[in-house]
């Protein structure tokens, strides 16, 4: 007798896991392989092929070569005249891969008349699903947070470098913080906020070029150029970090204290 060679659940379960599916996406299961696309594929065409589920779940056209993508992705976000038009015009970017993984896109949150704008890394999975940037964990400790200088959600700008989620919340290649810098550095120069605020150590190296560490960054003010403009620039720690390390949740209000006393100017 040929044993059974069909995975059980928990094996696929495991599969799943390490795959970075964290969460589902629907109530009802969806068959890829009933797509009429799939089912019509001729025997040429290996990447529909019946039979090959990996190749028919990613059936989306191959983004471009990351080179390719990041001209693409500066030219695009450089004719956007307002927000509206940059959260359009990333909703139909297709440059990015990390946007085939994602539920959708997380944009923004807040008031895009702030004066104070904070920046992240990018989404997570409480992010994915709502579509709005720090409403998980970290989200709620960052609302204390801004709270504490007196400020909340009506009064701030909330934005990510990277606007999809990364599968299994795994950190974001290089390539895909160039291809994604374009739009948030557009977003930064849309909003004019007096105030920036990157939000741990890859926003800051990211927007700031910086190649210090966050402990050395943190807490002093730097510079943000827009090309027409020079803005007040102020890292520091990451909400999820504090959340791991809340032994540095006093170094934080140093450094919320500093950015409510510039606010106050």
């Amino acid at each position: 007798m040929i044993p059974d060679s069909r995975p059980t659940a928990r094996q696929l379960l495991a599969f799943y896991l390490e795959a970075g599916v964290d969460c589902a996406l629907s109530d009802e299961p969806l068959d890829r392989l009933a797509d009429p696309d799939i089912a019509q594929a001729p025997p040429s065409a290996p990447a529909k092929a019946v039979g090959a589920p990996a190749a028919a779940f990613f059936q989306a056209e191959a983004p471009p070569a990351p080179d390719a993508a990041i001209a693409s992705a500066r030219e695009t976000a450089r004719t956007a005249p307002t927000l509206e038009a940059l959260r359009a015009l990333l909703e139909n970017f297709d440059g990015c891969a990390l946007k085939n993984t994602a539920t959708r896109l997380v944009f923004a949150d807040g008031n895009p008349q702030a004066r104070v704008m904070f920046v992240g890394e990018a989404p997570g999975r409480d992010e994915d699903i709502e579509g709005l940037p720090f409403v998980g964990r970290s989200g709620k400790l960052l609302d204390r947070m801004i709270a504490a200088i007196g400020l909340d959600r009506t009064k701030v700008y909330i934005a990510n470098v990277i606007p999809w989620r990364p599968p299994g919340n795994r950190t974001p290649t290089p390539q895909e913080t160039q291809i994604c810098l374009p739009f948030i550095q557009r977003q930064i120069e849309l909003v004019d906020p007096d105030v920036l605020v990157t939000l741990g150590n890859p926003s800051t190296q990211a927007l700031l070029s910086t190649r210090e560490g966050i402990m050395r960054s943190r807490g002093k003010w730097l510079e943000y150029h827009t090309g027409t403009r020079t803005i007040r620039a102020m890292a520091t720690f990451h909400p999820a970090y504090l959340l791991r390390s809340p032994s540095y949740k006093r170094m934080s209000w140093q450094d919320l204290r500093a950015i409510a006393k510039a606010l106050a100017r």
